[in-house]
């Protein structure tokens, strides 16, 4: 069924108008709504309860499926372009919902309603009904790698202030109301981890995980100007975004079946680009299977090559896996006292910060050519953005304090231990899973029901999908999950409908399909 406007003449302009959305739920099962039917014609003015009797602050919102729409080969989903995936059949992929559609309208308050209070009435039901939302889709979230276990109640004390880290962290600005105190002790914190002096270091908390990789690859191109940029097929899409606002030459590697890069590949391209510097991003922990990048293969295959350390940039994307790694024994080690450049972490991730931030640190001597003096500030500034959540900073530090190193390590041997139980349960039930010895990251058979995908929360490519198992992740949710997935299969197959073979994405080892199991 082709999905049509459901409002094409509601401009959601009165709080009546948005508690009837909320109302509807499915919008594909309403045909036509206009707001004039609700004006009072004399005065312009909405004439309407502000709520209806059968409003339900408590409800779940209800999700429609999003509708299927088939891949092209400018869709660069997941950092990997379709026309990757040579002599592979046109991939179907599931776009969300338009939000247009179900967006709540700011309105207007009535003129009496400092006396009435029906606005406050109104909002704080709908909040209760967000929250409400909120606490259901949590129990079913495996797909995305977000820690949801935190506790962040100690610091809503400090929501009444405008915390704002504008400029250098290590360097005031005329702004007082900042956190560079929490901001700076965090940084030292991952100096520290990855190996690198105070006084050899510059860094700053971002708003997100591409910003890092954002920022890694511009210093890179700062330092190499004519540099080609080399990353690797199964890379995270903000790298080929940041070759594309950078207007970079960019080589893509290709991967091995681990989706870990090719350096054999790579040594190829290496070769024939010899006479340009090369900026490399090594994926600590890639976006779809989990796969961690040999960063001494990388420094070795760029000798082997004949490149200096003066002619290269090496930029680690460690979004997930880069606070996991250093508490994995049999790791690669990811070190300043190795030729990188910069490591990128993102906080809201294996750390659990309720907002999208992150952590990027590069090398001291090379930040000077991004380094700008901004009177306006009385600082200088040398980030992406201007103004920085500066709240970010102080729950990173909180969460820090309060585990340490050693929380984390039992974090991470909890995730791995996990993943591991759920990847055995799958195979055991005949399912197609693969899982990195190094990852959290369980890559299986993509499930033939969208609403189940829905459901579940989960990130698929192609024929797979993954669930990352994060210290929020219990054995008891994913023996929901699992029970779940395994009494729809079996509505899914049969004897003449086969479960697809999934071998060129995991390998024939992992596929339990008719031809490898």
């Amino acid at each position: 069924m082709t999905e049509t406007n459901a409002f094409p003449s509601l401009s959601l302009n009165s709080p009546s108008a948005a508690s009837s959305v909320l109302q509807l739920g499915h919008l594909s099962t309403v045909r036509s709504f206009n707001i004039t039917n609700f004006m009072d014609h004399e005065n312009g003015a909405v004439a309407v309860e502000m709520l209806s009797d059968d409003f339900d602050p408590t409800a779940v919102v209800a999700e429609p499926l999003p509708p299927v729409v088939t891949s092209t080969d400018d869709c660069d989903l997941l950092g990997k372009l379709a026309e990757d995936r040579k002599g592979s059949r046109e991939k179907q992929m599931v776009l969300g919902r338009n939000v247009h559609t179900t967006c709540l309208a700011v309105t207007e308050p009535e003129s009496n309603d400092d006396f009435t209070g029906d606005k406050e009435a109104y909002m704080a039901s709908v909040l209760a009904r967000y929250r409400k939302t909120l606490i259901e889709r949590t129990k079913h979230h495996l797909g995305y790698p977000y820690n949801l276990d935190f506790d962040y109640g100690a610091l809503t004390q400090l929501q009444h202030f405008s915390i704002n880290n504008l400029g250098d962290p290590f360097i005031e600005s005329n702004y007082g109301v900042h956190s560079r105190q929490f901001e700076v002790g965090v940084l030292d914190w991952f100096a520290r981890l990855w190996e690198i002096e105070k006084n050899e270091y510059w860094g700053y908390i971002t708003n997100c995980g591409t910003e890092g990789n954002l920022h890694g690859v511009l210093v890179g191109r700062e330092v190499f100007p004519d540099g080609i940029l080399y990353a690797s097929r199964e890379s995270h899409y903000s790298i080929f975004k940041a070759a594309r606002m950078y207007r970079m030459e960019c080589e893509k590697i290709d991967c091995l079946i681990s989706g870990e890069i090719d350096c054999a590949d790579f040594k190829t391209k290496l070769l024939a680009h010899q006479d340009k510097p090369a900026i490399i991003n090594v994926n600590i922990g890639t976006t779809v299977k989990g796969a961690v990048d040999d960063l001494d293969l990388v420094i070795q295959t760029l000798e082997e090559c004949g490149y200096k350390q003066d002619r290269f940039y090496i930029h680690c994307d460690g979004a997930l896996f880069g606070l996991m790694m250093p508490f994995v024994k049999r790791a690669p080690k990811v070190s300043f006292k190795k030729p990188i450049g910069s490591v990128s972490v993102s906080g809201h991730k294996f750390v659990g910060c309720p907002m999208p931030c992150g952590v990027q640190i590069t090398r001291l001597e090379h930040i000077n050519a991004l380094s700008r003096n901004v009177e306006y500030l009385a600082s200088r500034d040398a980030t992406i953005m201007g103004s920085r959540n500066g709240h970010a900073p102080i729950f990173l530090w909180y969460t820090l304090n309060k585990k340490g190193y050693s929380g984390f390590q039992k974090e991470v041997q909890k995730c791995l231990r996990n993943a591991h139980y759920l990847k055995g349960r799958l195979r055991d039930a005949g399912i197609s899973a693969m899982l990195n010895e190094l990852s959290s990251t369980v890559v299986f058979e993509r499930p033939k029901d969208e609403e189940f995908v829905r459901r579940w929360q989960l990130a698929c490519q192609g024929n797979i999908a993954h669930v990352v198992v994060m210290p929020s992740v219990n054995i008891e949710k994913l023996d929901d999950f699992l029970n779940e997935l395994v009494e729809k299969r079996s509505t899914w197959y049969d004897e003449k409908v086969q479960a697809p073979c999934i071998a060129a994405d995991v390998g024939t080892e992992n596929c339990s399909c008719g031809q490898h199991k």
